[in-house]
């Protein structure tokens, strides 16, 4: 069976948007998800599932964190191999890039103009690259002041998920078969 690694959005943001890695677990095994972990309380989740498509995979544990949470979780779910190639790709990006690193990890590949409008958005010193469902942001020092963010990503290219690099290349070496 295959193995998936969800990312979830917006999550644990506030006093009333709390939803505890435990909690994430319970939900994902009670829709019938296997070998399921969770890597720190920001939404990383690893399981196997009979479900033969990312988009199965975000549609089952979007039903059943809502159930579980009470609130909507936007889901990105990539294959094992998507998330080793975003990786492989994080490395190569970023060589020789002294500022800050993120991903943005895009539910669906987007189109070639909806990239070519989140190429204009960032200011300068700041760039994005989209390979696959990978949008790369590097940005300066100070995240906060950067014109990049996920917001940006997802106004450009649809439902995305932020993580720092550091996330990234940890998951792609723990779960990335």
């Amino acid at each position: 069976m295959p193995t998936y690694i969800a990312f979830l959005r917006a999550i644990n943001l506030g006093a009333t948007r709390k939803f505890a890695k435990a909690a994430i677990v319970r939900a994902c095994e009670e829709a019938g998800f296997t070998d399921v972990e969770a890597y720190i309380n920001s939404g990383n989740v690893k399981v196997t599932t009979s479900l033969r498509s990312p988009a199965k995979v975000e549609a089952a544990m979007e039903t059943a964190f809502a159930q579980e949470a009470g609130f909507d979780v936007p889901t990105v779910a990539l294959t094992q191999k998507e998330l080793r190639e975003i990786a492989a790709d994080a490395v190569e990006l970023g060589e020789g890039h002294d500022g800050r690193y993120y991903v943005s990890l895009l539910k669906r590949k987007p189109s070639a103009a909806a990239v070519k409008k989140l190429d204009a958005a960032g200011k300068e010193g700041e760039r994005a690259v989209v390979r696959g469902r990978g949008a790369h942001l590097l940005l300066g020092e100070d995240y906060h002041t950067a014109k990049l963010s996920n917001a940006v990503v997802e106004k450009h290219l649809g439902v995305a998920t932020n993580r720092n690099l550091n996330v990234i290349r940890t998951l792609a070496q723990k779960w990335g078969g």
